[in-house]
Formats: structure tokens, C-alpha cells, sequence
């Protein structure tokens, strides 16, 4: 997701999202680069005259033209194997954190070092303060200090919801009877913002997620 007057992704929070970032302007140069050339192609077509006395085969431009296309989709699809193998990575968490998808709010619970459990609603826009976002802050936030891994576990009550915040790279689905996880490590202070991102009922616009990033000191 973008936000305010940008046309690119958010700024990376996350080693994960730098990393989704890179992929990206990987791939958006091959296929930049595939689009020219077939532009290319198409446009000579309109000036040539489709006859050649001689042409019976040509067994070297079916080599190319076999052969190429398999070498992008390995460009492609090697580092995006990569990039599922690390964040499917478990990495020794210091903080693990339960989150608990209802129609339509979440839930955290702590469970490490005392049991803290909150929901956490998004405030109505007659209540918002001048700082606030509209339909995008909460009365309650997720707190996790930065430079700390951190284990979230995601499940829901009811329907299937979807834990996503775009700057960290985090998109989990929250299924009824099934635990998902996924670690992460915030590289610096702040507000991130998120949202549902599975379709769940008449108030799913209005379920959104605020992690506040302090120092662990």
C-alpha cells in the first residue's frame, strides 16, 4: 500500500520489507525490459510485409526464443524462493504475541513475562484528536520494542481476517482453529499502520492495526 502523495511502497521498517523492495525493483526491471522489446517487435511488424521466399525453418530463433524465457523465469523465481524460505524463518524470538482477529477489532495477548491481554478498536472519527488518522488509529496499540525479534502468532474467532502492515512486509491470515506465524525485527522507532486485508464483513474497513515501535531500554 502507498500512502499520502506517494506513488511507491511505504518505507521499509523491517530487514524483511527491504529485502520484498529489492525483489521488486528486480523484477520490475526484467519485465520493463521484456516490455520494451516486444514493443519493439510490434512495432517493426507494422512495417514489414510478412513474406520471405526462402524462410523454411528457423531452428535457431525457436533455441532463443525457448531457452530465454526459462533463463528470466529462473532470474525471477530464484530469489523469490529465497525470500520465502527467510521469512518463513523462526529466529529464537525474545517476545512472542498472540493476535486475535473478531469482527471487527483485534486482540493481544503478552504471555513471556506477565499475562496482558487487550482489544484494540479503532477510534470513530467524531473522537479523533488532531494528530490522529482517520480510520486508521486505535484506542489500544500493539507496543514491541525495535531491534528484537518478535514472534507473532495469528488466529481468529469468527471469519478469516488477514494481519497485514505493508512497512514491515507482514501479510498473515487469521483462520478460525489454525495458528499462523511469522517473526519479525523493527529497525527503528515510530507508528505503523495497518489494516485488514481479508474481506470479512460490513465493518472490515474499520479493523486497523497499530504496532508502536519504542526502545527496548
Amino acid at each position: 500500500i502507498s500512502t499520502w502523495k506517494t506513488i511507491l511502497l511505504q518505507d521499509s521498517t523491517s530487514p524483511i520489507m527491504e529485502q520484498l523492495m529489492f525483489f521488486h525493483d528486480h523484477t520490475m526491471m526484467i519485465l520493463i525490459i521484456i516490455t520494451i522489446l516486444v514493443g519493439q517487435m510490434l512495432t517493426s511488424m507494422l512495417f514489414n510485409k510478412f513474406i520471405h521466399r526462402f524462410l523454411l525453418e528457423g531452428q535457431l530463433i525457436e533455441m532463443i526464443w525457448t531457452i530465454l524465457p526459462a533463463i528470466i523465469l529462473i532470474l525471477i523465481a530464484l530469489p523469490s524462493l529465497r525470500l520465502l524460505y527467510i521469512m518463513e524463518e523462526i529466529n529464537s524470538p525474545m517476545i512472542s504475541i498472540k493476535t486475535i482477529g473478531h469482527q471487527w477489532y483485534w486482540s493481544y495477548e503478552y504471555s513471556d513475562y506477565k499475562n496482558l491481554e487487550f482489544d484494540s478498536y479503532m477510534i470513530p472519527t467524531n473522537e479523533l484528536n488532531k494528530f490522529n488518522f482517520r480510520l486508521l488509529d486505535v484506542d489500544n496499540r500493539m507496543t514491541v520494542p525495535f531491534l528484537t525479534q518478535i514472534r507473532l502468532i495469528v488466529t481468529s474467532l469468527d471469519v478469516i481476517h488477514s494481519w497485514t502492515i505493508p512497512s514491515i512486509g507482514i501479510k498473515i491470515d487469521g483462520t478460525p482453529g489454525r495458528l499462523n506465524q511469522m517473526s519479525f525485527n523493527i529497525n527503528r522507532t515510530g507508528l505503523l499502520y495497518g489494516q485488514c486485508s481479508e474481506i470479512c464483513g460490513a465493518n472490515h474497513s474499520f479493523m486497523p492495526i497499530v504496532i508502536e515501535s519504542i526502545s527496548p531500554t
